[in-house]
């Protein structure tokens, strides 16, 4: 702990201290989010932002198709990641730590959280990735392969949700102009994904729940999340918001999860849709 660090320490609790620490981060949140939603704005009058531009590559490329989100809720299994190679498939985060047990690798890997990221690091250098996608805010910290295409994400919006409980959510079918945080990764590949053009999507491991003193995921990135316990309260709003956008577009969303409690999506049995 620094010098800075320790002082601050010394006024945690103070209610001046804390009112004036909300204030301060109010309003150079507002900032960034003010900055964040021009930019987004430029994007979609036409602006060329050439760190965003291989993005547009993907811009309904997939038209009609679908694909599987696979998020890494513990009901993941290899056997079912082995069942989806003749399939468009979606990873996130820790599952390339499942890249030693098994052959399957996602067509489209995601990642946007840069505590996972730091926690990944080594293991994201070390692995070959078909394409990968990967939220902006991380390259201000880490230094993110070349290949890497990058999203313009907007988690500034609600960035006090966790402190007040107010949970809300935004949704973009364009991932070039902004992809808004919908408190999972999960959520940002399906703004990706329907900006691909793809109609039908499927969540896979996508359990929803931390419960205590059991396994969150199917293999761990390493980093612990202090607000873990209220991620499904908050990851649910978020869905609810991408189905509302799916349901008035035409577009479905599945939940094929063995298990798990998220229930906004209708059900489907993952062998009876691959059976199809």
């Amino acid at each position: 702990m620094n010098t800075k660090d320790k002082i601050l320490k010394i006024f945690e609790g103070n209610p001046l201290y804390e009112n004036f620490r909300l204030g301060y981060w109010r309003m150079r949140t507002r900032k960034s989010q003010k900055e964040l939603e021009e930019n987004a704005k430029k994007r979609a009058n036409g602006f060329d932002d050439r760190q965003f531009s291989r993005l547009k590559e993907f811009e309904n490329k997939y038209n009609g198709e679908r694909c599987f989100i696979i998020a890494t809720g513990p009901s993941l299994t290899i056997d079912d990641l082995e069942k989806l190679k003749d399939e468009y498939t979606f990873g996130v985060n820790s599952i390339i730590k499942l890249f030693d047990k098994t052959d399957f690798r996602p067509d489209f890997y995601g990642i946007q959280d840069k505590f996972v990221y730091g926690a990944m690091q080594d293991v994201i250098k070390n692995t070959k990735f078909k394409t990968a996608f990967c939220a902006d805010v991380i390259k201000k910290y880490y230094d993110v392969p070349n290949d890497f295409i990058l999203f313009p994400y907007n988690s500034d919006y609600h960035y006090f949700d966790v402190k007040f409980g107010e949970y809300n959510a935004q949704f973009s079918d364009n991932a070039y102009e902004i992809v808004y945080d919908g408190y999972s990764i999960t959520y940002s590949l399906i703004e990706i994904a329907i900006y691909m053009g793809f109609k039908e999507i499927y969540l896979l491991g996508c359990d929803c729940s931390y419960p205590k003193g059991s396994k969150s995921h199917v293999v761990e990135s390493g980093f612990v999340d202090k607000n873990a316990v209220s991620n499904p309260i908050r990851m649910r709003v978020g869905y609810k918001c991408a189905k509302d956008y799916a349901d008035s577009h035409g577009i479905k969303i599945y939940n094929a999860t063995r298990g798990g409690e998220l229930e906004t999506f209708e059900r489907v049995d993952l062998d009876e849709v691959l059976a199809k």
